[in-house]
């Protein structure tokens, strides 16, 4: 890994634990065992390093849910395959969701750019929905609200592995299963339209028409 890329990982851990204000230049000099002024060399400054921690943290993100989408098939398979996608993430890489959380803190610019990134991916998926919405298979509703409050809930549900560890609680892969289980529940249940499985009706069934009894012939008088 090239001096370029130990900034920008140590940077991403920073910003999205600590938070872009918590964090100095020289804390990540004294972090990675190197001068500030190497730091300045590759980012003159403390917002042109955090533009390009995005960009880094924007390229590996794409990249997760690209693979997600291109593997998973369609429909809600599709929609958990990115959901399920998040929540490894969190748990590999928690960092990076903390700093999609901590650019969307930090006001105007970084968000805008972040937008800018994220926007190919972000048209593909509203597609998607547009797509199972006009197939029947989705509740018809506004695509692009659907994917922000989308969006909003995953990320906010990913994203507590760092707000409970910040409290000191350390969360398991269990309770994180549990939570990952009940909001592909509730999206499911907010955005499948559930077909009814129609109970087949069985015929009738006749009674026998028993044959009629005929009456004995008298036999013939001698």
């Amino acid at each position: 890994m090239t001096t370029r890329d130990r900034v920008l990982e140590a940077a991403l851990g920073s910003f999205g634990t600590r938070g872009y204000e918590a964090t100095s230049l020289d804390q990540v000099a004294v972090e990675l065992g190197i001068r500030k002024q190497t730091i300045l060399y590759y980012f003159p400054s403390k917002p042109v390093l955090l533009e390009a921690v995005i960009d880094a943290a924007s390229d590996d993100l794409v990249e997760t849910l690209e693979a997600a989408l291109t593997d998973a098939g369609t429909g809600w398979d599709r929609m958990e395959s990115v959901i399920r996608s998040v929540f490894r993430l969190a748990l590999r890489r928690p960092e990076l969701l903390g700093l999609l959380r901590e650019v969307s803190r930090l006001g105007s610019d970084p968000a805008a750019r972040l937008a800018q990134n994220l926007d190919p991916l972000v048209e593909r998926a509203r597609e998607f929905l547009e797509a199972e919405m006009a197939a029947g298979r989705f509740r018809t509703s506004d695509a692009r609200l659907l994917l922000l409050s989308t969006y909003s809930t995953v990320l906010g549900v990913a994203t507590e592995v760092e707000v409970l560890r910040a409290v000191g609680i350390e969360p398991t892969l269990r309770s994180m299963v549990v939570r990952r289980r009940e909001l592909l529940g509730f999206l499911r249940s907010a955005l499948v339209v559930e077909v009814p499985v129609e109970t087949p009706v069985e015929a009738p069934v006749e009674a026998p028409v028993e044959a009629p009894v005929e009456a004995p012939v008298p036999a013939p008088l001698t």
